[in-house]
């Protein structure tokens, strides 16, 4: 089996990673990776993180056949990883418990995080009201409009939004003001970032929070398989959607020792890879400092950052965790695109086949998947994680798609009578 041991006692995936953080951060990330390391096996801490997963959360999530679309691909068999069924309705909150719990902890009583689809911001704010702790949420304001499901859920549960108008009003100026707000207030506020990336110790501590879905899917993929009539193994391909990255590193961790396991990350390149409007880091970027760590990152020729695009306000992100940037270096993982089309068309189709309303994050490894089934056997499997539920999506849905989408010609004009 492929061996592998990331990162370094540094911080560094190869040559990605690290910390890059003014003086006054450096404090609060040596006391952070002091903390992690002292709770990190600690059995107690271990004993409350997988309480809180089975019975806060819901965990462990299902592995589901998508059996009709399996048929209708014909070709591999198609499997997900019902991550939308957690608690909030992502993989988000199995990091947040994880990082909430540390903040207590370590006697921090004040929490701020970033969030781009709000999913995050919803896991935090729901974090930090079971556990008492203030939360303060930063959020560009062009996600603020197509999220606004998630941020009504974040007020309900007491966070505080603050919107962000500098720069593309999007994720990655979310992350600055947030950075900002945790040098000014580091003596009693915990930063929990919600992905892998950031300063060393975040990506490995996200990586490790959020690897529990990697683990389940080990005993998972056999069962159902066996279940179906198929050979019990672990799945040919692993699938996820890659922003910052932190659900693809959830799955795709305890895979990498299964080297005939494909994994594969697919990246929002929006209008077209040509185009200029896309967040495709991986297959467009170059390496570069961004938000605390060495990565790949979409810079111009001066190295200034540039605009991104995706149609889901998670992907909508100009770095990835470093970690995602060593796999593909050394061809452990592979990272293609979808485009903004390709996942809105793979959203409406989960919809219709298999009753599930994925994020539109998730729609993105959706895409790819469909594709993917086509050229490979029914013999073999492919595995998603559908990272999150597409409740917070349908504004946006809505708005892109023809309206008549949404009533069929036989009842347009028509009262409907009777009831249930």
């Amino acid at each position: 089996m492929f061996e592998y041991h990331q990162p370094d006692l540094s911080g560094h995936f190869g040559i990605y990673g690290g910390s890059f953080a003014s003086e006054t951060l450096t404090h609060a990330l040596e006391e952070l990776k002091a903390a992690y390391a002292k709770y990190q096996h600690d059995p107690e801490f271990q004993r409350e993180f997988r309480y809180e997963l089975a019975h806060f959360v819901g965990r462990p999530s299902p592995v589901y056949h998508a059996a009709r679309m399996s048929r209708e691909m014909g070709g591999a068999q198609i499997f997900l990883k019902r991550e939308d069924l957690n608690h909030t309705g992502a993989h988000k909150v199995n990091n947040t418990i994880g990082q909430a719990m540390l903040a207590k902890r370590m006697g921090k009583p004040r929490i701020i995080a970033e969030t781009g689809a709000g999913q995050h911001g919803v896991a935090t704010a729901t974090i930090c009201a079971r556990y008492g702790l203030e939360c303060v949420v930063y959020m560009g304001s062009e996600d603020v409009k197509r999220q606004s499901p998630n941020v009504y859920r974040m007020h309900l549960l007491g966070a505080k939004v603050v919107p962000v108008d500098s720069g593309s009003k999007t994720l990655k100026d979310a992350l600055n003001e947030a950075m900002r707000d945790w040098v000014t207030n580091v003596e009693n506020t915990f930063y929990i970032i919600g992905t892998v990336a950031g300063p060393h110790p975040y990506p490995m501590m996200v990586r490790d929070f959020q690897s529990v879905i990697g683990e389940e899917c080990l005993t998972q993929m056999p069962l159902i398989q066996e279940e179906i009539g198929m050979a019990p193994k672990q799945p040919d391909a692993v699938l996820a959607c890659v922003g910052g990255g932190s659900n693809a590193m959830g799955i795709f961790y305890p895979y990498i020792p299964y080297e005939n396991t494909r994994l594969i990350g697919v990246e929002a390149t929006g209008e077209g890879l040509d185009s200029g409007k896309h967040s495709a880091s991986l297959q467009r970027g170059s390496p570069g400092v961004l938000h605390g760590n060495r990565t790949y990152i979409l810079q111009d020729d001066n190295g200034q950052i540039t605009e991104t695009h995706s149609i889901s306000a998670g992907l909508d992100y100009p770095g990835v965790g470093p970690e995602h940037a060593f796999l593909k270096d050394i061809g452990r993982a592979e990272y293609v695109g979808c485009t903004d089309k390709e996942a809105l068309e793979a959203f409406h189709y989960l919809c219709r086949t298999e009753g599930i309303i994925p994020a539109l994050e998730s729609s993105h490894a959706v895409a790819y998947a469909m594709k993917l089934a086509k050229t490979m056997r029914p013999d073999q499997s492919i595995l998603v994680n559908l990272s999150g539920r597409g409740d917070k999506d349908i504004g946006t849905v809505a708005d892109l798609s023809n309206a008549e989408f949404f009533c069929r010609p036989s009842c347009r004009g028509q009262s409907v009578k009777g009831g249930l």
